[in-house]
C-alpha cells in the first residue's frame, strides 16, 4: 500500500482551467499566491515550506523540490485528510509538479520524508470562486469510459475477496495463498480510487508500518504475513470478517465517486509511483514476494485510465499518445520475461539486473505521463 489517489473534488466535477488569479499579499509574502496559482514547494528531511499558503479557486500546480536526504512525498487534504492530490516517489534532489483543482475552503498540506507517518504539515487558504468550462466532448467520454472500468474491476474485487476470505476462515492455506495475488490485482489496478476514502485504505492494505502510526495492522497484508510465514490462519477469521466488510464499503464507494479527466491524468501517473515505490523493491508483498502481480496491475490500471483519455489526447497532442504507446509497449514486454503460468514469477527469483531493466522501463513510461494531465489541463 501507497496512499496514491485520483484528484477529489468537492465541487461539481468540471475541468477549472480559466479564471485563475492571485490572491492579496501581506507582509509576510507567504500567503498571497502568484498568478496561476503556482506554488513551490521545498521539502526538507525537517521541514515542507511553501511560498504561499492563500490560493484563489481553480486549478494550482505545486512544484515540489526535494532538498532533504529521504525519498519524500507531498500532499494535499481536505477536511477529514480526503486526499485532494498527491506526488510521491520524489528522490533526494529531484523536483516534482502536482497539479490539482481547489474548490475555495480550508486545506493541509503535508511532506513525509521517508514516505510515512502523518507528515509535517500547514494550512492551505482557498478562497473566491473558480471559472470553469464544461469538458469537451472527448473528456466527458473518457470520465465515463473508465467510470464503466472502475465498476468491472470492483465487481471482480468483491468476488475475488469473498473467495479469499471464504478460504481463510475454512483453514485452506493453499487456496488462500492462491487467491491472495488474484484479489488483490483488482484492488491494484483501481488504487487511486481505491484509496480516497480516509482510514480504509489502511485497514484494507496498510502494510506492517501501521502499527508505527497507532493503527491494528489488518487487511490483506496481515492474512498474507500469516499465511506465509507461520502457516496459522487459525485466528484470523475475524480479520478476514473485517476485510470484507472494509471491501464492500470501498467498492460503493467507488462506484459513486465521479470522476474529472484531471482525475485520470494524475491516477495515471501515480500508479506508476506505485510500482517504483513499492513493487520493485519487494516491500509490498515481503511475505508472499507476489509483487508481479501488482506490478503487473498498476501498469494494467495506468493503462485504462490513458486509454479513457485517448480520444482528447489524439485531439491535442499526437505526438505524446506515440510516446505513451511506445513506451506502455516495452513496460509489456519487460514484464512479459517473467511470466509463470497465468501468473508472474516470485520478486525473489528476478535478479538485481533483471528488476533494474524493469525499473528502467516504469521511469521510461513515467515521462511521458508526466505530461499527461497538462495536456487535459488545457
Amino acid at each position: 500500500m501507497r496512499t496514491t489517489r485520483f484528484v477529489v473534488l468537492a465541487a461539481s466535477g468540471v475541468l477549472a482551467i480559466t479564471g485563475v488569479t492571485a490572491c492579496g499579499s501581506d507582509t509576510d509574502g507567504k500567503s498571497a499566491a502568484k498568478a496561476g496559482n503556482a506554488v513551490k514547494v521545498k521539502a526538507t528531511d525537517t521541514a515542507c515550506e511553501m511560498d504561499v499558503t492563500e490560493l484563489t479557486a481553480g486549478q494550482a500546480t505545486f512544484s515540489v523540490t526535494n532538498s532533504g536526504s529521504k525519498v519524500n512525498e507531498f500532499y494535499v487534504y481536505a477536511a477529514g485528510d480526503r486526499v485532494v492530490g498527491e506526488v510521491e516517489n520524489i528522490a533526494p534532489g529531484l523536483s516534482r509538479e502536482l497539479r490539482v483543482e481547489l474548490p475555495a475552503g480550508t486545506y493541509e498540506t503535508a511532506c513525509k520524508p521517508g514516505m510515512s507517518g502523518r507528515g509535517i504539515r500547514a494550512a492551505l487558504k482557498v478562497s473566491g470562486t473558480a471559472a470553469t468550462v464544461a469538458p469537451d466532448a472527448a473528456l466527458s467520454q473518457a470520465t465515463a469510459s473508465y467510470q464503466r472500468y472502475v465498476q468491472s474491476q470492483t465487481g471482480a474485487l468483491l468476488t475475488k475477496t469473498e473467495e479469499f476470505v471464504a478460504a481463510v476462515k475454512a483453514g485452506d492455506v493453499a487456496k488462500a495463498k492462491a487467491l491472495f495475488p488474484v484479489a488483490r490485482t483488482y484492488w491494484e489496478r483501481i488504487e487511486p480510487v481505491a484509496e480516497i476514502f480516509g482510514d480504509l485504505d489502511p485497514k484494507i492494505d496498510g502494510r506492517e508500518e501501521v502499527v508505527e502510526e497507532g493503527m491494528p495492522f489488518t487487511g490483506f497484508h496481515r492474512i498474507e504475513k500469516d499465511l506465509w510465514t507461520t502457516g496459522d490462519i487459525s485466528k484470523d477469521g475475524p480479520i478476514a470478517d473485517q476485510l470484507l466488510t472494509d471491501v464492500k464499503e470501498i467498492v460503493a464507494k467507488a462506484n459513486a465517486e465521479k470522476l474529472t479527466p484531471l482525475q485520470l491524468a494524475n491516477g495515471a501517473k501515480e500508479l506508476l509511483d506505485e510500482v517504483a515505490s513499492g513493487k520493485i523493491t519487494g516491500e509490498e508483498d515481503r511475505y508472499s514476494h507476489t509483487d508481479l502481480w501488482d506490478f503487473s496491475a498498476n501498469v494494467e490500471g495506468s493503462k485504462a485510465a490513458i486509454a479513457a483519455l485517448r480520444p482528447a489526447l489524439e485531439q491535442r497532442s499526437a505526438e505524446l499518445v506515440k510516446q505513451l504507446d511506445t513506451e506502455f509497449a516495452n513496460v509489456e514486454t519487460a514484464l512479459g520475461k517473467h511470466r509463470a503460468g497465468d501468473g508472474w514469477k516470485l520478486h525473489t527469483a528476478l535478479s538485481k539486473t533483471e528488476l533494474k531493466e524493469l525499473s528502467d522501463s516504469i521511469n521510461a513510461l513515467a515521462e511521458p505521463i508526466s505530461k499527461v494531465a497538462a495536456v487535459v489541463a488545457r
